[in-house]
């Protein structure tokens, strides 16, 4: 059957010329923060990457077809629709199916930019192993999706929610090539310091853009997770970090909060901890992302050259 997608005309034209694209994800835009930073990052974003000489393509299912590309227009009228689903990996199709509208996550905006033929992403941070879950069994979509999904995705590392080791074990477990740029330690979304060292590192686009086509050559499955630090002057030093943490999670366990609604619980609460720091530092993180991944997206296009 034929995939209802449709990329926009500006995008359509990039990836036909081989000029490099960014796919950027929408869950950020509906439910990763509030009106009205959530429009205004996300058309920063797309700036930023224009500013690096790259297209920017936010994804998107509306109305039963997945859109890879929004004008300003339609990413302001998406930010303020009520009750849009959040798809992952699981419910993207059935959502398509039955003509509904959602915001992609991680996961799903990986299945997307490879449906379109995009090969690099730019997030906040991604999901991962979450906090008890031996016994919740409570692990993303998004490691899954890296060991099955050819995209190159920059993040500012795992969420600080997450349990972090256990995330980076699972990812190692998965083939997934986990690549620090800048610094030898795995960063945490609000904090440049994870106290984990990085499995690997390169500081260059170039290189990195190299090590996703040569996995393309050898025939391996997935994609590659670039973390990219949150600048200095924007970050929440761990140390003042986890105890707020801690105590949103003791929170949610308590509420019976679970499945895709804790991560939101959890980043309003530490948004209302941290005086709203921590939104500020989100945003912060997430453009630093978006102009590395348009640099690195900028290489890879060089490498791979025009479609068909």
């Amino acid at each position: 059957m034929r995939l209802p997608l449709q990329p926009s005309p500006e995008v359509a034209s990039a990836l036909a010329a081989g000029r490099p694209v960014v796919a950027l994800e929408s869950t950020i835009i509906t439910h990763g923060m509030p009106a009205p930073e959530n429009i205004e990052t996300a058309l920063a974003c797309e700036a930023d990457i224009r500013a690096e000489a790259a297209v920017p393509a936010t994804v998107a299912v509306i109305d039963g077809v997945l859109r890879v590309g929004l004008e300003a227009d339609e990413l302001r009228g998406f930010a303020s629709r009520p009750g849009l689903a959040k798809l992952s990996r699981a419910d993207i199709a059935v959502a398509m199916a039955t003509g509904a509208s959602g915001a992609t996550t991680v996961a799903a905006t990986m299945i997307a930019a490879r449906a379109a033929g995009i090969g690099v992403f730019a997030t906040g941070g991604i999901g991962g192993v979450h906090r008890g879950a031996e016994t919740s069994f409570d692990v993303s979509a998004d490691l899954t999706e890296l060991a099955h999904t050819p995209v190159t995705v920059v993040a500012a590392g795992p969420k600080a929610i997450l349990d972090i080791p256990k995330t980076l074990e699972r990812l190692e477990t998965l083939g997934v090539p986990v690549i620090a740029v800048g610094q030898d330690e795995v960063p945490a979304f609000w904090s440049r310091s994870s106290g984990l060292r990085a499995p690997l590192r390169i500081d260059d686009p170039a290189r990195i853009a190299t090590a996703h086509a040569m996995r393309s050559a050898l025939g391996l499955p997935g994609g590659q997770l670039v973390v990219n630090p949150v600048p200095a002057a924007k970050e929440i030093p761990a140390e003042a970090l986890m105890p707020m943490i801690d105590r949103a999670i003791a929170e949610a366990r308590a509420e019976g909060v679970a499945a895709k609604a804790v991560t939101p619980f959890l980043l309003d609460r530490i948004y209302e901890m941290t005086g709203g720091a921590s939104l500020r530092t989100n945003i912060a993180l997430v453009r630093n992302n978006a102009r590395l991944a348009a640099r690195i997206a900028q290489e890879l296009s060089g490498l791979l050259g025009p479609r068909g």
